[in-house]
């Protein structure tokens, strides 16, 4: 396990050292001059224009450029807005919280829904309840999640007026009303798709041998979807948490639009609009790491609940 988690670690940071290099050469694919990009909405002065160019070492090689770039970044150091003037990390970590909890709590929601949805159907291959939850799941992944995010606003907020539906409030239980609707609208299409690979999976889990032999021996149907095929169910459910997470957070772009949260997609959307560069390079770094993280997690909780993975990693 321990080599297993050397080697995935040694895979990310060759995967963030080719990432890196990649958002770095955001800044000389921009259109135009690099010093016309770096200006932004400030007058060309040729002494702005010198200032630029000192400040962000235009004189030098690419690579150099890169290394002295990676080199900040690796101490959370990725300069200034061109926008703000303010320091890139405080712009990001503060967006990035909120979009975080925002996925995070989708998630909850649509695994709490979708896993015993995703078991009963299967449990009932075929019957009437199969066909609804199905019929349900096809209808919430086709759903577009800013019209459903508008139809909860609509309900929610000004038809019964019980949650919040603009901005994120602030900590504990206030950021936690502000983020249901969001996270809802979210968590419905995210639900679908897991209940879809939780009923696949169960459905190949219900026609093995052990699980004919537990039911023979009188066991509920309950025990025999909780007991036995839930903990064989696990990996694909694991897998599919893992890929839903990662779709949260570029996913949540639109909800954050539509519920006006002051989160990491909406700031992405604003940085590209007034090519903040050094924003945007911030922004596409920290989803890279994000990636990562939650790749390397999933791998983990993946061998964690299958014995046998535990195993072929060891050899």
């Amino acid at each position: 396990m321990g080599r297993a988690v050397l080697h995935r670690a040694v895979a990310a940071v060759i995967l963030f050292l080719v990432i890196s290099f990649l958002v770095f050469s955001l800044l000389a694919l921009a259109p135009g001059s690099l010093e016309t990009t770096l200006l932004g909405a400030r007058p060309a002065t040729p002494e702005l224009i010198a200032a630029i160019r000192a400040e962000y070492h235009l004189d030098d090689p690419f690579l150099v450029q890169y290394l002295r770039w990676l080199g900040g970044a690796v101490q959370l150091d990725f300069g200034r807005s061109i926008v703000s003037g303010a320091p890139v990390l405080a712009i990001v970590s503060e967006r990035l919280l909120v979009s975080v909890q925002l996925a995070v709590l989708a998630l909850v929601f649509a695994a709490v829904l979708a896993i015993p949805a995703g078991m009963m159907a299967a449990a009932a291959k075929g019957r009437a309840r199969d066909r609804m939850a199905t019929f349900t799941s096809v209808l919430a992944m086709s759903a577009p999640p800013f019209v459903v995010g508008t139809l909860l606003i609509y309900l929610f907020g000004v038809y019964w007026s019980v949650l919040p539906v603009y901005g994120a409030g602030t900590e504990g239980f206030d950021r936690f009303r502000h983020l249901i609707l969001p996270a809802v609208s979210l968590g419905l299409g995210l639900g679908a798709i897991i209940f879809r690979q939780t009923r696949a999976a169960a459905l190949d889990v219900l026609d093995q041998d052990f699980i004919t032999f537990a039911r023979a021996r009188g066991l509920s149907r309950t025990r025999v979807a909780v007991t036995y095929a839930l903990r064989n169910v696990a990996l694909p459910i694991v897998a599919s948490l893992g890929l839903v997470l990662i779709v949260a957070l570029p996913g949540a772009v639109l909800i954050e639009v539509v519920f006006s949260i002051p989160g990491f997609g909406s700031m992405m959307v604003e940085a590209v609009g007034a090519k903040d560069v050094p924003v945007v390079q911030g922004l596409a770094l920290f989803s890279a790491v994000y990636v990562v993280a939650v790749t390397i997690l999933v791998d983990m909780a993946s061998a964690a609940v299958d014995p046998r993975l535990r195993r072929a990693e060891a050899r």
